[in-house]
């Protein structure tokens, strides 16, 4: 049986490395990408809820006159 030879074990070793880190890698921007959606979700739920306050803030004051 073939033994492997120090290089190829330094490879190996290197290409686990850098697929470990890879895969990190991708997981990190899938989750920066899902808090980006949740991000832009809210400053559109935030956006309308001042529009609707603005509507009652007018009504009041039409109301109080």
């Amino acid at each position: 049986m073939a033994r492997k030879s120090k290089l190829t074990q330094a490879a190996v070793k290197i290409g686990t490395a850098i697929g470990k880190a890879d895969r990190t890698a991708h997981q990190i921007a899938k989750a920066g990408l899902a808090a980006k959606d949740e991000l832009a979700d809210i400053a559109a739920q935030i956006n309308t809820l001042k529009r609707h306050l603005l509507k009652t803030k007018k009504r009041l004051q039409r109301a109080l006159k």
